[in-house]
């Protein structure tokens, strides 16, 4: 099997646009910089990768309420949560090319083990002057001082643009947890600890971006929100990391293609902060991120707000606000992330040149469960009752054109866990040939027993 460092971003992004999971967005019209749309398979498996969330952290757990919050906020979240003034990205530009470069980006790229994470603007602009790290467009070397770029969209409320109507697509989905807090709580009766979770967009007007969907302008986050009693905090925080880790490695993803990266300089609201990492063709990547925010969030929100976020305990009557732990998941990072682990170029026989592209997707993820292929096109008709009854249960192709090897190598490479084929004798024995994507091994099964049979393979 390839290695995720043999691998290439060209080969995947060319498998999603051809086989329906990602296209480039408006590409009619020649396109807009890094957006991207998801194709029907693309669709699918996002999907799919929301329903193990919501079943993990959700429906497993104790306590555990997700909420879907507006995109569009009130003004005053984003200054109490710090954005208005200070969500911003360190950008210079190359006086040659006129080219815009994030100058963290610039100083990883040039030297992985840096830490510009941990540097001030200042000594970030030192180091790319003392290093003379090239511009990647033109590879000069002449750049103007480092500024400070906020990453909020920002928007007009109504038909004045003013100051008084500027309102933000929100950066991040965490707040619309935050602001909820107090309604959830009370509705739901919810004693510590209790977490809330969301689904959604985010936006952030990246400069930047880059590697296909990893880093882009519109994206979707998995977020989770475990309220605390200060105390029980740093349990929780290690806890959710070692959580988070489980869950990839649930999904498929190899444990040596994982690791915990901590970081060396913590953002104003965090006590313990720390990333899972996977490694991706270009290199590791952040997928994750778990947060110690300590009670920061809610005292801001009830400064700004005039709202007590002060909680009860039914024990102890005693008053406080909660710490928060945050377990952040990018979404469309994460499809990424499975689709470059699934990816395989398996050579079955070199003389020939016969090489066979496959996703081994976990099936929980893989956009169809299972195809159904008549031997034959005379054959579809009486094959086409067995599509009909699993296609109530699972989401399953049904692929009649060209020769059956050529129908499974479509299904190999779109993910497809279970190929099966409808032949001359199924008629009579009331049976199907099912392969196996993985191990290529066929065996007979009754059809009575087929739903049963890929519902086995189905479990998260």
């Amino acid at each position: 099997m390839l290695s995720n460092t043999e691998k290439t971003m060209e080969k995947i992004v060319a498998l999603c646009k051809n086989r329906g999971f990602i296209f480039a967005g408006s590409e009619i019209y020649g396109g807009l910089a890094n957006t991207w749309d998801y194709g029907p398979l693309g669709a699918r498996m996002k999907n799919n990768v929301k329903d193990t969330w919501r079943k993990r952290f959700i429906q497993e757990r104790k306590n555990s309420y997700e909420v879907d919050a507006d995109i569009l906020m009130h003004p005053r979240v984003w200054e109490a949560s710090g954005h208005v003034a200070s969500f911003s990205d360190p950008l210079l530009d190359c006086k040659e090319c006129k080219m815009r470069h994030r100058a963290d980006n610039l100083i990883d790229d040039f030297d992985p083990n840096a830490h510009a994470d941990g540097m001030t603007k200042e000594e970030m602009f030192e180091f790319i002057k003392a290093h003379s790290i090239p511009c990647p467009h033109c590879g000069k070397h002449n750049f103007t001082p480092i500024r400070e770029f906020n990453l909020m969209f920002q928007t007009f409320r109504g038909v004045t643009n003013d100051a008084k109507s500027i309102i933000y697509l929100r950066p991040e989905n965490a707040q619309g947890e935050y602001v909820n807090y107090l309604n959830v709580q009370r509705s739901m009766r919810a004693k510590l600890p209790f977490s809330i979770g969301q689904i959604g967009k985010a936006f952030r007007n990246e400069i930047t971006p880059g590697n296909f969907t990893f880093r882009t302008i519109e994206f979707e986050q998995m977020e989770f929100q475990t309220f605390c009693k200060e105390g029980s905090d740093a349990e929780l925080y290690e806890y959710f990391k070692a959580y988070g880790r489980k869950y990839f490695e649930d999904l498929g993803i190899a444990p040596e293609h994982l690791r915990f990266h901590d970081h060396e300089k913590l953002a104003h609201y965090a006590k313990a902060a720390c990333d899972i990492e996977f490694l991706f063709p270009f290199g590791w990547g952040e997928i994750n991120g778990t947060h110690n925010r300590t009670d920061f969030d809610l005292k801001r929100h009830q400064e700004y707000s005039g709202q007590k976020m002060e909680y009860l305990d039914p024990e102890t009557n005693e008053r406080f606000i909660p710490y928060i732990i945050e377990s952040t998941y990018g979404l469309d990072r994460t499809v990424l992330a499975l689709l470059c682990e699934a990816y395989d170029e398996e050579v079955l026989d070199a003389e020939k040149n016969d090489t066979r592209v496959v996703l081994h997707l976990n099936p929980v993820v893989a956009p169809y469960k299972a195809a159904v292929l008549p031997l034959s096109k005379k054959l579809s008709a009486e094959a086409m009752p067995i599509y009909e009854r699993l296609q109530k249960e699972f989401m399953v192709d049904f692929d009649e054109t060209g020769s059956i090897g050529k129908r499974y190598r479509r299904q190999d490479e779109i993910g497809t866990p279970l190929c099966i084929t409808y032949d001359f004798e199924s008629g009579e024995d009331r049976s199907v040939t099912v392969r196996d994507r993985d191990t290529m091994e066929q065996v007979r099964i009754p059809i009575d027993s087929l739903a049963a049979y890929v519902g086995e393979k189905l479990h998260f």
